[in-house]
């Protein structure tokens, strides 16, 4: 009887309440209900795609911003798209597809595990840039520890599912289907399910299910049908009363939304939906959003949806995909070990003239919101790396003195004013036990900071890093030094972590057509098939394919 009430109010979903509607769920006739109704044929997609406008990173000064701050990210949805472009379509993405952070931390690397307790293992190297031997390229990479998912505190997923007439194809909800079936393989007799649909209404097909049931979860995954139009505020606002009523203290509490993005009844804009999901994170209750399909794909408001709802964003192109994210990598994804996660590197004027990040674009952060722990921020998941690359012009370089655009002089200050005078000064070095010991005299404190500053004259940049741990609302810091490479160092062999994630990262220049730099595609290959490495699930290998298909459509 339980089971046939759910069906029938999936039935009604898809109504919703006006002219019939055929999206919703179906009893199968072996249980003595309706057929299963017939999806309609497969349409020639379109060409709708939406992506967020992404602007080249360029260089800047050292001299007036010494300071780069960004918000960490491990989204991995734009790689995964760029796959199903080059691959299956077999022709080369739009630019504001490519994000080159996106792609860059799609791949593990030989990172260091953390130390002590500290949730992060760092990584800093320095080599010549590829594609231009006068410049610097620094990458930096943080790593978390790995989680056995049999290890893993209780679930409480709501899984959050598009059934509207736009999910109508076997690389929508078809996929969805499989994916999530995968996943339910894997769940433990503590964890929990729920199903929440959305079209033109919203309802609850299946309430906080315990993974035992598995039976249960399949049986109202496979009879999901697509139809109708799309109500996703509905649907957000009654996944997350289902996450918090059924909540795990100390436990994984998450929403896991599928769709192709494409909302278009209730609250739809863009703007609308984020300030809902900024609202919803307040419960405690994280969020991952999974993408499917072509032609309609709104990936600009599933990664907006994901940045404000304290979440992380994937592309499904395919049911290896799926099961990347959603088994092989399910600690990553869905087990948030560190939230609010602030990137702020400090470079040195006495060894660095000009710099830019290449990728976050759309991560960049205010200088001062590095200190601020009311601004919202990247969340990193166990087992997850976060790597950057910056693009360095040193001191004494050809081109060290090129200028960023021409300004008028300051009517105020002189040459010697230092820049950005009158903004808001960075905070003094932190240091143990406060600015100076109790009891020490003021030669003392000139005697460390003289040696301070000289120790600072050797370095390349300072990195610092911000986070909370999950509940928390007060930030902790770790920071480290770069030294100042050698000419040596600079040319000795580097490890197979740099060679293959700057090949990614010249491969994703290249895609993205970058104004100012176009690196060499052939050498880009080359050097990440000699940096393969152990590939056990053919990652790697995958990229060089994508990259081969690159060439021939440049060609």
């Amino acid at each position: 009887m339980k089971r046939a009430w759910l069906w029938g109010l999936a039935v009604a979903i898809g109504c919703g309440g006006g002219a019939p509607d055929r999206g919703g769920v179906a009893e199968s006739a072996s249980t003595g209900g309706a057929m299963p109704m017939a999806m309609a044929p497969e349409e020639a997609p379109l060409d709708r795609d939406s992506y967020a406008r992404v602007d080249a990173s360029t260089f800047r000064s050292v001299e007036t911003h010494p300071r780069s701050t960004f918000s960490a990210d491990v989204d991995t949805a734009s790689y995964s798209n760029v796959r199903r472009f080059l691959l299956q379509e077999e022709r080369l993405p739009p630019a504001d597809a490519v994000r080159i952070e996106e792609m860059v931390n799609y791949f593990r690397y030989a990172y260091p595990e953390p130390e002590g307790d500290s949730p992060f293992g760092f990584h800093t190297e320095v080599r010549r840039a590829p594609w231009n031997e006068d410049h610097l390229l620094v990458q930096l990479g943080l790593a978390t520890r790995p989680l056995d998912m049999g290890q893993a505190p209780p679930r409480n997923l709501v899984f959050l599912l598009d059934v509207s007439g736009s999910m109508n194809a076997p690389d929508k909800l078809g996929l969805l289907k499989r994916g999530l079936a995968l996943l339910t393989q894997e769940l433990r007799p503590n964890d929990s399910v729920s199903i929440v649909v959305y079209a033109g209404a919203s309802g609850l097909l299946l309430p906080p299910t315990s993974g035992e049931d598995r039976g249960a979860i399949l049986d109202v995954l496979d009879q999901l049908r697509a139809g109708g139009s799309t109500n996703g505020g509905e649907g957000i606002e009654l996944a997350y009363r289902v996450a918090e009523e059924s909540f795990v203290e100390g436990g994984i509490n998450r929403v896991i939304l599928a769709t192709d993005g494409d909302f278009n009844v209730g609250v739809s804009s863009e703007g609308a939906l984020t300030r809902l999901i900024e609202e919803k994170r307040e419960s405690g209750v994280f969020l991952t959003v999974l993408g499917f399909g072509r032609g309609n794909l709104q990936d600009d408001r599933m990664e907006a949806l994901a940045d404000r709802g304290n979440g992380n964003y994937a592309y499904i192109d395919s049911l290896a995909e799926a099961r990347r994210v959603l088994v092989r990598e399910a600690g990553s994804t869905l087990v948030t070990v560190a939230s609010d996660v602030k990137i702020q590197v400090e470079f040195n004027p006495a060894q660095v003239s000009r710099y830019r990040l290449l990728g976050y674009e759309n991560r960049v952060l205010r200088d001062e919101d590095f200190l601020d722990d009311t601004r919202d921020a990247g969340e990193i998941g166990a087992g997850h790396q976060v790597t950057a690359f910056y693009e360095v012009v040193p001191v004494g370089a050809p081109d060290a003195d090129a200028q960023e655009g021409e300004v008028h002089p300051l009517r105020y200050g002189g040459e010697g004013q230092e820049a950005g005078a009158g903004a808001q000064q960075a905070a003094p070095t932190e240091r143990e036990g406060g600015a100076a010991g109790e009891g020490a005299t003021a030669e003392d404190a000139t005697a460390e900071d003289a040696a301070a500053e000289d120790a600072a004259a050797d370095e390349l940049l300072y990195l610092r890093v911000r986070y909370k741990e999950p509940g928390e609302s007060e930030s902790r810091e770790l920071s480290q030094p770069l030294a100042a490479p050698a000419d040596e160092a600079l040319d000795a062999e580097p490890s197979r972590a740099f060679r293959f994630g700057s090949a990614v990262v010249a491969f994703g220049l290249v895609l993205r057509d970058d104004p100012l730099t176009q690196p060499d595609l052939a050498a880009s290959r080359q050097a990440a098939e000699a940096a393969l490495g152990q590939d056990p699930h053919g990652d790697r290998r995958q990229l060089v394919e994508m990259m081969r298909a690159a060439e021939t459509l440049h060609q």
